[in-house]
């Protein structure tokens, strides 16, 4: 797996401490962001994320070439996308940003990639973008694809994203058996296989048990 590049969509609480700690167990990671003054700070090795040896990896990943940041992805092997998932004014998910980060990666997917949404989504969303890459033009069957749902609390996030169990759902076998071997390069908890639309679920069951 280490062989693999990463690009990383959305360098916010989740994005970026997930590149880090890719960076720190090896991996080359790009992460992208669309916020040009959050681009402009990271590159410096500046982060506003308030978390105890963030602002250290930060600079130590930049330094040893680990880790580089743009407004633009990179061509890679595998995409996360840990992009927002706000509501609109009628309560209903907004997954709009998801869908600019596809639109941004499309061309550049190649046979056998990966893409992973960590992004919190509804019971069906990862089939439903499967379907809306393939919309614009990728060969279905031709990709991964996979949700692995984060599971942090801001103040322990470089903790909790090694040391947390994870769910991973993939839309079929191979997919999930990927993404879980990604995981596994550097998470301690137990990674759980499972399908889609369970990954899915049992986020949403998380956060409604949380609130």
């Amino acid at each position: 797996m280490k062989d693999k590049n990463i690009c990383v969509l959305g360098l916010g609480y989740i994005g970026l401490p997930t590149s880090l700690i890719l960076c720190e167990n090896g991996f080359n990671v790009h992460g992208v962001d669309i916020n040009v003054e959050l681009v402009d700070n990271l590159q410096k090795g500046e982060t506003e994320i308030e978390e105890e040896g963030m602002a250290e990896l930060l600079v130590r990943s930049i330094k040893n070439g680990k880790f580089s940041i743009s407004e633009n992805p990179k061509e890679s092997e595998i995409y996360i996308i840990a992009v927002p998932t706000p509501f609109k004014e009628d309560f209903q998910p907004d997954i709009s940003y998801i869908k600019s980060a596809l639109n941004k990666i499309s061309s550049l997917i190649k046979h056998n990639d990966l893409i992973i949404i960590e992004s919190t989504i509804p019971v069906n969303t990862t089939k439903e973008m499967e379907d809306y890459l393939i919309g614009l033009g990728i060969k279905k069957g031709s990709f991964y694809m996979a949700h692995c749902p984060e599971r942090v609390i801001p103040g322990n996030l470089l903790y909790e994203i090694v040391n947390n169990d994870r769910i991973v759902g993939g839309l079929d076998r191979k997919s999930t058996e990927l993404t879980a071997s990604l995981y596994r390069t550097f998470v301690k908890g137990d990674v759980l296989q499972t399908d889609a639309k369970t990954a899915e679920l049992s986020k949403l069951t998380e956060n409604a048990f949380r609130d």
